[in-house]
């Protein structure tokens, strides 16, 4: 777009942004607030916080969906995709809610999906891997090769949870995962569903935020998933 005309306000698609947040509170508001400010509705689903997560959303813009107990980030993007469906949105942005995902960067994603219906945009963290921890990068690239392999197309980044994701393509797919492996079962099953993957690069900003990922747990589970997948593709 060029001028003085803003881009969020003549998208022709109706776009909501997703974020699962537990015990955000401390930048779940700015957030938010950003997100708000572009014109783009934002759905948080609160998994459980025991902080001030919800209030803070709220306060800034956000609709509020309720976990309780805590049911893990793959169920929480399951109730946000059901939900945006049935409310009549084109499509989703996924971000984090600790504040490594950076706004500014929504742009890129709604320009790659705006003439494409059944489509993925990824963000891709690869590109500029400076601040980006070496086993984390190394990690990354690993899960990435091999992800790419299954989906018999060629993603940067496999792990990001920065992503867009047409609802052509949620009303195709039945999501089953509860916990982090659910980032991989949705490019494993949109590619099965015919859908092209696009690539997005985005910035990501690390801080000493403890990850809410465990390492030993989620990796298990993620092979874990792998395993399930295959043998129901063989069966």
């Amino acid at each position: 777009m060029s001028g003085s005309l803003n881009f969020y306000e003549v998208l022709v698609l109706k776009i909501c942004v997703l974020i699962p947040a537990y015990n955000e509170e401390k930048e779940i508001g700015r957030l938010v607030a950003q997100v708000r400010a572009k014109g783009l509705d934002v759905i948080v689903v609160d998994d459980g916080s025991n902080d001030q997560t919800s209030l803070l959303a709220q306060n800034n813009g956000a609709l509020i969906l309720h976990n309780k107990p805590r049911q893990g980030k793959g169920f929480s993007l399951k109730r946000g995709f059901a939900y945006l469906v049935e409310n009549g949105y084109d499509g989703v942005i996924t971000m984090d809610g600790d504040g490594q995902h950076d706004p500014q960067d929504l742009r890129f994603f709604l320009e790659a999906a705006q003439d494409r219906k059944m489509c993925v945009v990824n963000g891709t963290r690869m590109q500029d891997t400076g601040s980006m921890p070496f086993v984390r990068r190394v990690t990354n690239w690993f899960m990435s090769w091999m992800i790419s392999r299954i989906c018999r197309q060629h993603i940067e980044d496999t792990q990001c949870g920065y992503r867009y994701i047409s609802a052509d393509v949620l009303r195709q797919i039945s999501l089953t995962s509860n916990d982090f492996e659910i980032e991989t079962e949705v490019l494993i099953k949109s590619c099965r569903a015919g859908c092209q993957v696009i690539s997005a690069p985005v910035k990501t900003i690390y801080s000493d935020e403890k990850s809410n990922i465990n390492p030993v747990k989620d990796t298990i589970r993620f092979f874990a998933y792998l395993w399930r997948d295959h043998k129901s593709q063989k069966q």
